[in-house]
């Protein structure tokens, strides 16, 4: 982890960029009452750092995916390496390793009529060295990392002066084409790239990127998320919980659980569980506190499973750079 120390202006810019990351600095610089040169200088030293970036995200459940979270058991001797080539892959995300290197969770988004997009779960069952598989359909979203409140640094009133068009529904693209493959390519490392470099990349005008741009998020196909480790914030607890609910309690617990501040994430799932969160606690201590107190009162629960997050491979963008997982395998 970088050893760069987030003040209270990088906070306040780190929630700015989280409502909309591909803000204007000028625009960003109003809000916070500061000069553009600033907010562009403290986003350039944290970029630059490793400690923030923004990246695009693709919501392909609007062109007719289905979103999964897996979750794998396999030796701690190839734990990295299967989590470094998962991270690789273009239709994986939020790679983690759990439980001490011997567990990797992580998303992927599969064609709903079961397209080849399936195969890499028929390649993970047959991967050496991975012990078990459990993959679950997110049926239902009730919390999502780009609402956590834990990133909540500006005043209601300046989070609404940011906050852009929420996506309407409408006519959006059935499918991607290569230039679009190629503008989310560039977007996955850097969020917030040049009309310019997207240009190049595409092989379309500036003005047609704007325009592609505009519409992908018009239509919800395209988001922008802040990548930032929970840490730099001074959260060091974080963990994966797995739950089965009672079918007449679910939707209320779930709904309860999404409104944990601790809860960046929470799903109702298919499975042997049926919902899962994502959870960000100061430390362990709170994160046993949050497990006994808040969790144990939840209503229809009949059995949890939590796993503690050991190492993030891959947040919503491309793969994190880490020298301890370069050269591995493809997966």
């Amino acid at each position: 982890m970088n050893s760069l120390t987030l003040d209270a202006l990088d906070r306040r810019l780190a929630h700015a960029l989280q409502i909309d990351g591909r803000a204007q600095f000028s625009r960003i610089a109003e809000v916070l009452g500061v000069s553009d040169s600033t907010v562009a200088r403290r986003y350039h030293r944290l970029f630059s750092g490793g400690v923030l970036r923004v990246v695009a995200s693709v919501n392909l459940s609007r062109l007719g995916y289905v979103p999964w979270t897996i979750r794998l058991q396999c030796t701690p001797d190839a734990a990295g390496t299967i989590a470094s080539a998962l991270a690789r892959r273009s239709d994986t995300f939020w790679v983690h390793l759990l439980s001490g290197g011997t567990e990797i969770s992580c998303g992927t988004q599969t064609r709903a009529d079961g397209g080849s997009d399936t195969l890499l779960l028929h390649k993970l069952s047959r991967t050496t060295r991975v012990v078990s598989v459990s993959a679950h359909s997110m049926l239902q979203g009730f919390a999502n990392p780009s609402q956590w409140s834990g990133l909540a640094f500006l005043s209601p009133e300046e989070a609404a002066a940011l906050r852009p068009e929420p996506p309407a529904p409408g006519n959006g693209p059935t499918d991607l084409s290569q230039a679009d493959h190629a503008l989310m390519e560039v977007l996955s490392r850097d969020g917030r790239a040049g009309f310019g470099e997207l240009a190049d990349a595409t092989g379309w005008s500036e003005s047609t990127v704007r325009r592609r741009m505009d519409h992908l998020r018009r239509t919800g196909i395209l988001r922008f998320e802040v990548e930032l480790p929970p840490s730099a914030l001074g959260y060091r607890g974080e963990a994966r919980l797995w739950m089965s609910v009672r079918p007449s309690a679910l939707v209320s617990a779930a709904t309860a659980l999404a409104g944990h501040p601790e809860v960046s994430f929470a799903a109702v799932t298919t499975g042997r569980t049926n919902l899962m969160a994502a959870i960000i606690c100061k430390d362990h201590a709170d994160l046993y506190r949050y497990l006994t107190e808040r969790v144990a009162s939840l209503e229809g629960v009949d059995h949890v499973e939590m796993a503690t997050v050991d190492r993030t491979v891959k947040r919503a963008g491309s793969a994190l750079p880490s020298a301890a997982f370069r050269g591995a395998a493809p997966l």
